[in-house]
């Protein structure tokens, strides 16, 4: 059972705005039963930026708000501050600025960015001298107690700046361990990128390996999806929870870690047919001790 007097980490979902941001992303969330909720507030596969509709956009926060709701921003797929191409990182850089400047208007905790990827393994070190150079800016321009930004460790293939836990040491030391960069932890990429998060303790393991790397405090959201690949695979598929290669009891074992006190988790998984309302479900009572986990 769970401890009463250990901060229970929120579950939600990644939740859809068609409708508007607030018309249908609190729509979506309360028929979710969403208690944490991650948006994107744009084409997730463009660069094109959108201003937001300032009604929606109050009625959002307001409704986030009375709701107890922490909210997170991921941002478009596209960015990657790590790329050789020029005008990859203008846009990259533009694309988190601008998102960073929306998680504030919105009173978000935290905007989701992938690690990115060197494109060459022989441009990793220029590539982590790119994140210094050019993210630092942004986040020194960031106010205090806004959005931090979350990094979230891709399932690798490539030449990933950030894969396992372990490669966001340098990662974040390119970025002299700024305090608004924190970490994004998703099961389905840490299980693709060769973490054992099966047999027993092994999600444990990873966890207290990511506390170890950069420090307890650092992580902020996690995204919950089980895998359709082979651990290792570097494929990124997620499914329902339980419904994959990682099963339902690596779950468990994640929730009661206690670098998950109070820390917000989202499901990525299929939404068809009440699919994240069910996976809530079942995350809620993993935590909460109500179900053994198989």
């Amino acid at each position: 059972m769970t401890s009463p007097s250990r901060a229970l980490p929120p579950i939600g979902a990644h939740v859809q705005i068609r409708g508007g941001l607030a018309k249908g992303g609190l729509a979506c969330a309360d028929a979710d039963a969403a208690r944490a909720v991650q948006v994107f507030v744009g084409n997730p596969r463009g660069w094109k930026p959108s201003a937001g509709d300032p009604r929606q956009d109050a009625a959002f926060t307001a409704g986030c708000a009375e709701r107890g709701v922490p909210t997170f921003i991921h941002t478009p797929y596209l960015v990657n501050v790590g790329s050789p191409s020029e005008a990859t990182v203008e846009q990259s850089i533009a694309t988190i600025a601008h998102t960073l400047a929306r998680g504030v208007q919105l009173g978000c905790a935290g905007v989701v960015v992938h690690a990115g990827s060197a494109v060459g393994e022989d441009r990793y070190e220029a590539a982590l001298a790119q994140l210094h150079e050019r993210l630092l800016p942004v986040l020194d321009a960031l106010p205090s107690g806004g959005p931090r930004l979350l990094v979230e460790p891709t399932a690798g293939g490539g030449r990933s700046l950030a894969a396992t836990v372990q490669d966001l040491g340098p990662y974040l030391a390119a970025l002299d361990f700024h305090p608004a960069v924190g970490v994004c932890f998703d099961t389905c990429h840490a299980w693709a990128a060769g973490h054992d998060l099966v047999t027993p303790g092994g999600m444990a393991a990873t966890l207290d390996a990511l506390v170890a790397t950069v420090g307890t405090g650092r992580l902020g959201l996690v995204h919950a999806n089980d895998s359709l690949d082979a651990c290792g695979s570097t494929r990124d598929r997620h499914t329902t929870i339980g419904a994959g290669s990682i099963g339902t009891a690596p779950f468990a074992e994640l929730l009661a870690h206690p670098e998950l006190a109070g820390v917000p988790v989202v499901v990525e998984t299929p939404s068809e047919d009440d699919g994240h309302a069910r996976d809530i479900a079942l995350l809620t009572a993993l935590r909460d001790g109500a179900l053994l986990p198989v």
